[in-house]
């Protein structure tokens, strides 16, 4: 029995002894193995190491993942225009290098996030200031967004991380700044719409004088030609009167006096007071007379 409890104490301390000496790394980390405080070894690429069991040695694992810093605090800040903004923004960030992380941080991530959050903000503030509110909220966002990236990398790099991505979740107004920022716009579109009114109102008097035009030279155009075939009408029926008055004259003195009569006594209450032995009357007197 003694014996056994032997082997079993023998087997235990072997166990205890392999798992302090043999460490895995996988894709997702990265190991430190420390030796009296300072740092002897770096494991980038996973796999199965070996080390010294402690106190000789000791390890660290971080996290070699992209980390997110999401603080749900909107930050506030100050545009071109003077107008304050609430920017609620998120940080993507990982470890770069291991070495200078550990000994800017001491590996912790919160002492990490703290660093990161406050070197974005700076040069967020600084990207913000040189902006408008458009430009802040659409027109140059994305290229403010790349700007600020490229401002932190260095900074970064003495912290041995490396900052992936920055992003605006949300701009808003303060509530004293959205008011007048509306009014403005409704301004602006009250006055864009006079405008196109105006314009409007402009080409359509510009039409209508040009259909006005179109249509006196049109009923200009109808009198010269209606005058002119009632010319022609006249020419033609005064040339009929006269062949007609040559090939019988006395037809024709007939014919204009019945033509006269028919003229002079068109109603009832016609009243002619006139010799009754006068030319106009010739006809009426029977054919023996003169």
């Amino acid at each position: 029995m003694p014996r056994i409890f032997v082997v079993l104490g023998a087997a235990l301390i072997g166990f205890l002894f392999a798992k302090s000496c043999f460490y895995i790394v996988d894709e997702r980390e990265i190991g430190i193995v420390f030796a009296l405080g300072e740092i002897k070894q770096v494991r980038n690429e996973p796999g199965l190491y070996f080390k010294l069991p402690s106190p000789f040695q000791n390890l660290v694992i971080y996290d070699r993942r992209i980390q997110t810093i999401d603080d749900p605090e909107a930050e506030r800040f100050i545009t071109s225009e003077k107008k304050n903004l609430l920017v609620d923004s998120y940080i993507k960030w990982k470890i770069a290098d291991p070495f200078q992380y550990h000994i800017s941080v001491q590996g912790r991530q919160a002492i990490a996030n703290s660093r990161i959050s406050q070197i974005v903000k700076a040069a967020m503030n600084e990207e913000i200031t040189k902006r408008s509110v458009r430009d802040v909220v659409s027109g140059e966002r994305t290229k403010a967004m790349q700007a600020i990236v490229d401002k932190v990398k260095d900074d970064a790099k003495e912290i041995g991380v490396d900052i992936i991505d920055v992003r605006l979740k949300r701009v808003d107004l303060l509530p004293e700044v959205s008011q007048s920022v509306f009014s403005r716009m409704e301004a602006e579109r009250k006055r864009v719409a006079n405008d196109l009114r105006a314009q409007g109102a402009a080409e359509s008097e510009q039409v209508r004088a040009d259909a006005d035009r179109q249509r006196e030279v049109i009923l200009a155009n109808a009198y010269r030609d209606a005058q002119s075939l009632k010319g022609e009408g006249d020419a033609k029926a005064a040339s009929i009167y006269n062949g007609a008055f040559g090939k019988d004259p006395e037809f024709f003195a007939f014919y204009r006096s019945l033509d006269a009569y028919k003229q002079s006594f068109g109603s009832k209450s016609d009243v002619m007071v006139v010799d009754p032995q006068s030319d106009f009357f010739k006809f009426l007197r029977g054919s023996n007379s003169k």
